[in-house]
């Protein structure tokens, strides 16, 4: 680490980390192996908001709705986005889980292996670490800094831990720069910068209690990762699948999850299309994925674990329809994709100071 380095205490750990100019605390601490609530990672979720008890920090690009202008004034900022200015002392409210890993944070420059469609606006994009031990728990996430684009863009890890190659699923975003990139013109042989593993989606292997995956579009990247690695170390929850998507044409990895359901007893693969067309013979379930999960549980979640993943309105409408069925905060965890298109809302970037 070279140039200007700041101090940042994180109480109530008592601990100290080096940040440099213009990096951010929360990327300081996880580089160091010190986790502070963290989710989107891109200043929209207000998950890693912390306060700053002494020193200066640069809000930086904090949506006006995750750090709303009162908490800026009381001294909140996220950790994701703010940059100390001075030597700080923040406090952030940190709840131990026993099922959580602490993987610490590399950079990769990742070398393109494969590239491959798996539905109609999906690729599949297989990435060599380049010989780095990319540790990571099942449901994380990586940073890509792609070509030509500013910033850099969030993509789930779908692959189990331990395997050769990082798999990553690619929805193509209308008139999103960084998916028409690497839709249209990213090659095998390429190389991409990468950061990771980030997130705290992971399953509470500690619970005996059996386990719902919903899954939106490309959203099954992290529960196919998840499911993988429960299977292939011999957990026997009963293990619960669905998996929605419009058409039979944006339907993927349907093979494996069939041969997967085949093979373990406890695994049961569920497909839903929303809106099927005549052409696609379906006699599968159909409508909403949430809707098909009502159905084969009658309503009835209590007693179990659920994990979603995938666009916002499918996880609203998710938790709505697990609640219901009696299945609370404590049982339900979730992870949104968010793109830039997201945040809509007029950015500012004021001085956080506490003395």
């Amino acid at each position: 680490m070279t140039g200007t380095t700041y101090s940042v205490t994180i109480e109530p750990l008592g601990q100290t980390v080096k940040v440099a100019e213009g990096q951010t605390i929360l990327d300081a601490c996880l580089r160091n192996g010190i986790y502070l609530p963290y989710q989107c990672n891109h200043g929209l979720c207000s998950t890693c908001k912390v306060t700053v008890v002494d020193g200066e920090v640069d809000l930086g690009e904090a949506s006006p709705f995750a750090l709303m202008d009162f908490e800026r004034e009381e001294g909140r900022a996220l950790a994701c986005c703010a940059r100390p200015m001075s030597d700080v002392t923040i406090e952030a409210d940190i709840d131990v889980d026993p099922d959580a890993r602490n993987c610490r944070v590399h950079d990769v420059e990742a070398r393109v292996v494969d590239i491959r469609p798996l539905a109609r606006d999906i690729i599949g994009l297989w990435l060599d670490a380049g010989g780095v031990d990319f540790d990571f728990q099942a449901g994380q996430y990586v940073q890509l800094k792609i070509p030509g684009v500013e910033g850099e863009r969030a993509f789930s890890l779908a692959n189990a831990p331990g395997s050769a190659l990082l798999e990553l699923h690619i929805r193509k975003v209308p008139g999103g720069l960084g998916t028409t990139y690497l839709h249209e013109k990213l090659a095998v042989g390429d190389r991409l910068p990468l950061s990771g593993p980030y997130g705290r989606f992971y399953v509470r292997e500690s619970s005996p209690l059996p386990m719902i995956f919903i899954a939106g579009g490309s959203g099954l990247s992290s529960p196919k990762s998840m499911v993988e690695d429960l299977l292939a170390r011999g957990f026997s929850q009963k293990i619960t699948l669905f998996h929605g998507v419009r058409q039979r044409q944006d339907l993927y990895y349907d093979d494996l999850f069939k041969v997967l359901a085949e093979k373990h007893d406890n695994f049961t693969y569920v497909p839903v299309l929303s809106d099927p067309q005549p052409a696609d013979g379906w006699t599968g379930e159909t409508g909403f994925v949430h809707e098909a999960a009502v159905r084969l549980f009658d309503g009835a979640f209590r007693g179990h674990k659920a994990y979603l993943c995938g666009p916002p309105p499918m996880i609203d409408a998710g938790i709505r329809a697990l609640m219901k069925g009696r299945l609370f905060d404590r049982d339900i965890h979730t992870e949104s994709f968010l793109t830039k298109a997201d945040d809509k809302a007029p950015q500012r970037s004021p001085l956080s100071q506490r003395m």
